[in-house]
């Protein structure tokens, strides 16, 4: 039975990647895939490749187990653009593993050569996705624009009440996984270069839940 590992990703806090793997699940039990893990995480779309805690353990576990597909539900859920996401591509080219892209049945390796045919597929893919974002983006600079010259015309403050400040909670909803690895000892630089949540972030993490002294 062959080794895959799923990956699912939503890029805000309020959607759920839980049917992305529901979904993929199912799909490898009737293929007969076994599923050797779950990469999944909530992540901004602002995020590069490196900065995703997701993608840096992904790699780890590729390199450290006999793992030769990943199985993702969309093309558009391994990066924030055309060059992340063909990053990911080729680097599971390079190791021989290949990208099974479910809502297209396309596989990247064939007998363990790359399929050009699947490649150029995903590179349009990728470009629609991307100019699809950047549509959604203008859209919502446009809304957002109209919004704030409306305030100011009707003499309406704007901005977060001097008093804000942001809940526990959603700290630990945020920084997960930073606060994981704190809690375990990990070194703030190390932390860093496995999330790529910066130090000073990190440092301010350490003073609110005292996990070091």
């Amino acid at each position: 039975m062959d080794k895959v590992i799923i990956l699912a990703r939503v890029s805000t806090q309020a959607q759920d990647y839980q049917r992305q793997v529901n979904e993929l699940k199912e799909f490898c039990d009737r293929v007969g895939w076994e599923v050797s893990r779950v990469f999944a995480n909530k992540v901004s779309g602002a995020k590069t490749l490196e900065e995703r805690s997701e993608m840096v353990e992904m790699v780890e576990y590729i390199k450290s187990n006999d793992v030769k597909r990943v199985v993702c539900l969309e093309i558009s859920r391994l990066g924030r653009n055309t060059l992340e996401a063909l990053k990911v591509i080729n680097y599971l080219n390079e190791h021989g593993v290949s990208l099974y892209v479910k809502n297209y049945n396309l596989e990247t390796l064939v007998d363990g050569k790359v399929n050009p045919v699947a490649s150029l597929i995903c590179t349009i893919l990728l470009e629609i996705a991307s100019m699809e974002r950047q549509t959604i983006k203008e859209r919502m600079s446009s809304g957002r624009n109209q919004y704030i010259t409306k305030c100011k015309e009707q003499g309406i403050k704007m901005g977060r009440h001097s008093s804000y400040r942001k809940s526990e909670e959603a700290y630990k909803e945020q920084y997960t996984k930073e606060i994981s690895l704190l809690r375990k000892g990990i070194s703030l630089r190390n932390v860093s270069q496995l999330t790529g949540t910066s130090v000073n972030t990190l440092r301010k993490l350490k003073d609110r839940f005292g996990f070091l002294k």
